[in-house]
Formats: C-alpha cells, structure tokens, sequence
C-alpha cells in the first residue's frame, strides 16, 4: 500500500504542471501574420515552461527560430529552427528569451516578429514586454483582414482562466492542492 501511495503521490507531482500548460494562439485569431502586431500580444501574455506557442500562418509565411542578434537584426539566415507547414508548435522547454521571425524577405523588418521571455513554471511572472518592430509595410491582400486587427488573448487551460500573476499563482495553488488531497486520501 505504502508503494502505490508513493507512486501515485510522484505521478501527481510530476503530472500536476503539465496538466496546467497553455496554447498561446501567436496573434490570437488573425494568426502569424504581416499586419500583426506580436509586441503588444506578447506584452498581454504571461509565458512558462511546459507552454506551447501554435503560429498559424499562409503559405508566403514560415516560422524561424532564431538568436537575439539575428532578431535585433532581422537576420534569417542563420535560423536555429525552421518551420513552414502552416501550423507550427513550439514547446517551451526551458526558462528565458525566446526569438522568432518570418523568414520571407522584408517581413521581419516589417514587423513579423516575435520576442517571448519563458519564465519557469515555479516563478509567478508578469506577461513579457520585450519590444520589436511594428508593422510599416501594407499587408498583402491574403493578410489583411477584413477588419482592424485585433490581437486576441489565448485560451488558458486553468480552471478559472485566469492569467498573469494570478494565473501562475493558481497553477502552483492548484498543484499543491491535489497533491495535499491525495496524501490526505491515502493517510486515511
């Protein structure tokens, strides 16, 4: 009994985080797009370990992974990853800057980019404000939407939606309080 107490107490542990991740929607429902502003959604959203940014795009656009001086200067090619099959996922692995651009000539300079600062899934954080570039350029007319765009927030998986702060705060309240739960159970 003892054993399985233990085990089912370290699969919670371990689970608990995982069960928390968020899908960041990169430019909400407008998508990874050229008349994107990525500086003020990134700046509404509150990034950490275990949560996956989903970059929806059209086919004159890709998703580069690339290096702090390659973003400040709008340099793809020397991408760390690359992405072009139009729904791109990418994990967040571990804790610090993150930077990703458009590959295709002239967007990143337009202001298809995007910086993120991943902060570790223990450390309760305000959303990430690491500038780039706004949108100079018109868009083609297969981005432009039909109406202004709008950035939208992405759909947290916690219970109470709640982001930022708060959100992370839940998180560990949450995790803490099934663990807490099943030792209860298994005390009794």
């Amino acid at each position: 009994m003892a054993v399985s107490a233990v085990a089912t107490l370290l699969f919670l542990l371990v689970a608990s985080p995982v069960a928390f991740a968020v899908n960041h929607v990169v430019g909400g429902s407008d998508g990874w797009t050229q008349s994107g502003d990525y500086t003020t959604w990134a700046a509404a959203e509150t990034f950490t370990v275990g949560d996956t940014l989903e970059f929806n795009y059209g086919g004159s656009h890709g998703v580069d992974v690339i290096s702090k001086d390659d973003y400040d200067n709008c340099n793809t090619q020397n991408a760390i990853e690359s992405y072009s099959d139009g729904k791109t996922t990418i994990k967040l692995t571990k804790s610090g800057p993150m930077y990703f651009s458009c590959p295709t000539f002239g967007h990143c300079q337009s202001g298809m980019k995007l910086s993120v600062n991943v902060q570790d899934s223990s450390t309760p954080s305000t959303p990430s404000t690491t500038p780039s570039t706004p949108a100079t350029t018109p868009s083609t007319p297969s981005d432009s939407p039909a109406t202004p765009n709008t950035p939208a927030k992405s759909t947290p998986t916690t219970p109470n939606g709640a982001t930022g702060v708060f959100g992370s705060m839940n998180k560990f309240v949450i995790g803490v309080s099934v663990v807490l739960g099943a030792l209860f159970v298994f005390m009794c």
